[in-house]
């Protein structure tokens, strides 16, 4: 279904939540919105095929409706591994069992229904977290990386895509108009661009890249490398 949830006729911007009404339109909003979206999936599968070790779990931290879980699932077939993928919202969680229910793979994936700040991470060789940190409140981003960093193995990895800004306002102005306008070109009208950025203020908190980067040195990550970036929206791999 085509994302027409901020058209001009719907005069009423609350806060952003992936409710029913979003699942609905999900695949279409996300690929319409965020530059480089299908790379970043498919990318991340290869890298979670590269670094995933023999009877580990793999974290989708945030899955929304599993893309990084079903492509993670589909590259690494035939390997020892379980997937967990967890999201706290349960329209997310029921479309995403309801598209798991008659698929034959040999990697399962385990849809958890809960908040990740509440999750016990084990036994970790890869965790992902594909845009889904802006959502955690501030106060909470440290203690949750370096929860992440204590349940991952020697040699695992963090994969964290997230939406940044930028200290230079030039740079950072610049990057926005740039988004906005791949939005205008996805079929978005203005005011549908203004009403969703509306909604997700303060519901989705972006950080500077140096603050990410700083947050994952002092949980412990010996390296981060900045893979892929485009316009405003970065994804890192963190190595332990």
């Amino acid at each position: 279904m085509k994302d027409t949830i901020y058209r001009s006729n719907n005069i009423s911007i609350q806060p952003f939540e992936f409710n029913e009404g979003v699942v609905g339109v999900f695949p279409d909003m996300i690929e319409r919105s965020i530059p480089g979206y299908p790379l970043t999936i498919s990318m991340i599968s290869v890298m979670g095929d590269k670094f995933v070790q023999a009877n580990s779990n793999i974290y989708d931290l945030g899955c929304s409706l599993g893309a990084v879980s079903f492509a993670i699932q589909q590259t690494i077939q035939n390997k020892k591994c379980r997937i967990v993928a967890v999201d706290n919202s349960e329209a997310m969680i029921k479309k995403c069992c309801k598209n798991n229910a008659h698929k034959k793979e040999s990697i399962e994936i385990d849809f958890v229904l809960n908040d990740i700040l509440n999750i016990k991470i084990i036994n970790a060789s890869v965790i992902v977290m594909n845009f889904t940190l802006q959502f955690i409140p501030l106060e909470e981003r440290k203690r949750l990386i370096k929860r992440i960093y204590e349940g991952l193995l020697p040699g695992g990895v963090l994969i964290l895509s997230e939406k940044v800004f930028f200290n230079d306002k030039n740079e950072d102005e610049a990057m926005i108009k740039l988004h906005h306008h791949m939005k205008e070109l996805n079929g978005y009208e203005k005011l549908e661009i203004a009403g969703k950025r509306k909604s997700l203020e303060n519901v989705l908190v972006p950080e500077k890249i140096e603050s990410h980067l700083d947050r994952l040195k002092k949980a412990g990550f010996e390296n981060t490398l900045i893979w892929l970036k485009c316009f405003n929206f970065v994804s890192m791999i963190a190595f332990k």
